[in-house]
């Protein structure tokens, strides 16, 4: 038996060798996302802060996008042709954003690409206050943003190493996950209702206020790469690339995320099957794209036990395989609740395997080298679902929405499989956590009490 510590996630545990009274040992019992990194700096503070705001504002416009293009062409072809042709600008913003990011003041880049992206965006809300939208400039102004949005990942992803501890690195990414998740279920929900009730324009221009929050970037340091930068070109790109080659594992945890997004994420049939499947509108197709999003921000609040999992690798593929699996099932199920639900499930899956994926690209890529290794990563993680969305919409156009949904996941893990034969790395891996010592414990114990003699929350 073992009664629990209302302290901090800590539990008492008998220690059966000892007389009455009882001695206890304690136990670190890391469940929830650890926040401490926001407690800890401020800059870190400010950082997390206008990238939750920002990030909420972008999935307005994710959904008004999709809506727009489908209200506009009657064409889920078009929905998914929106979100490639963003690729080419998204995957060279990324490349080239990590050799900036690895040779300039990553502030200066933070602050110019928001200034970016918020113009871009009001692009839209011009567009969207016409009497008749013109279907080119969504795609413009699309791949603008994607472009933008590219290379302000890869200098936001190397300036947290800057503003935290070390010990704080690994929760730090788990707060930035947080962030997608929450801003994947309030975004497109809250923007579901927004455009029945006050059409485009004004979603558009929320969004565009939100960059105004996330300046708050102004107020960091500066933010020079150690040794004061490499400088950019194709040397410093091919610099990374090399690095990613030789590092196996990280290579195959890009390569199965990509399988992932690519077979398996189904937005682009999204608005068709609110429309014709489930007989709604507007507000259907926000809870279609939030509901992956509620599972994520589920599953990302329970990550504190990820970094107990030595077998990050194996961890990896599990949650990819549920991601599949269920989008599946989610293509042969017309019940809508039940749809919804099997999207939570994948959500979370994914929001789990990204943990790891991102825990496996700290340990395995040197500080000069985050930029540049940040923008790639960048580059699958945003250029994975769009080229999904082609997949998605060409399938469609041959077998229908239900067929291009279960096919894609049925196809998901399948890759799986072949990807474990292919790289045994991926099986092989153990290079996560570490068996908590003593002194971890009463360290953990020793702080439990400082914060709560501090009387700051746990």
């Amino acid at each position: 038996m073992f009664r629990t510590c209302e302290l901090s996630g800590l539990r008492h545990l008998p220690d059966d060798r000892a007389g009455p009274p009882a001695r206890y040992r304690c136990q670190v019992v890391a469940l929830f996302a650890d926040v401490s990194p926001l407690r800890h700096s401020r800059d870190f503070r400010r950082l997390w802060t206008g990238q939750t705001i920002s990030a909420m504002g972008s999935q307005l416009t994710l959904v008004a996008l999709a809506y727009q293009t489908f209200h506009l062409t009657h064409s889920t072809f078009m929905v998914g042709l929106l979100g490639f042709v963003g690729l080419v600008p998204l995957l060279a913003g990324s490349l080239w954003g990590g050799t900036l990011a690895d040779a300039w003041d990553r502030k200066r880049m933070l602050t110019l690409t928001q200034f970016a992206m918020a113009i871009a965006v009001g692009g839209l809300a011009v567009n969207a206050a016409l009497d008749h939208p013109e279907v080119w400039v969504l795609f413009v102004c699309a791949a603008a943003s994607a472009g933008f949005q590219g290379m302000d990942w890869p200098a936001r992803r190397a300036a947290l190493p800057m503003l935290v501890s070390d010990e704080d690195v690994t929760a730090a990414v788990t707060l930035q996950t947080t962030t997608m998740a929450l801003s994947t279920v309030v975004g497109p929900a809250v923007g579901g209702v927004l455009i029945a009730r006050l059409g485009l324009t004004p979603v558009y221009l929320i969004d565009v206020a939100t960059y105004a929050v996330s300046l708050s970037v102004l107020l960091l340091p500066r933010l020079v790469p150690s040794g004061g930068g490499t400088p950019m070109g194709l040397r410093s790109m091919a610099e990374g690339f090399r690095h990613l080659k030789g590092e196996r594992l990280l290579s195959a945890t890009y390569l199965i995320d990509l399988n992932a997004m690519i077979f398996g994420m189904p937005r682009a049939v999204f608005p068709a099957l609110a429309v014709h499947l489930y007989g709604g509108g507007a507000g259907v197709v926000g809870l279609l794209y939030a509901a992956p999003g509620a599972g994520a921000l589920v599953g990302s609040l329970v990550t504190g036990w990820t970094s107990r999992i030595r077998h990050q690798g194996r961890a990896i593929a599990a949650c990819v395989v549920v991601w599949g699996g269920t989008i599946a099932v989610f293509g042969v199920v017309p019940v809508p609740w039940v749809g919804l639900a099997l999207l939570a499930v994948a959500g979370a899956a994914d929001v789990i395997s990204a943990v790891f994926r991102q825990n496996v690209q700290q340990r395995a890529v040197p500080d000069h080298l985050q930029g540049r290794l940040s923008g790639t990563f960048f580059a699958v993680v945003a250029g994975g679902p769009r080229l999904g969305d082609l997949e998605t919409g060409v399938a469609a156009a041959i077998g229908g929405p239900e067929f291009a949904v279960w096919s894609g996941g049925l196809a998901c893990v399948v890759g799986v499989g072949i990807l474990l034969w292919r790289v045994p790395e991926l099986w092989a891996d153990d290079g996560g956590g570490r068996p908590i010592s003593a002194a971890d414990r009463e360290e953990a114990v020793a702080e439990a009490i400082s914060e709560l003699n501090e009387g700051e929350p746990l």
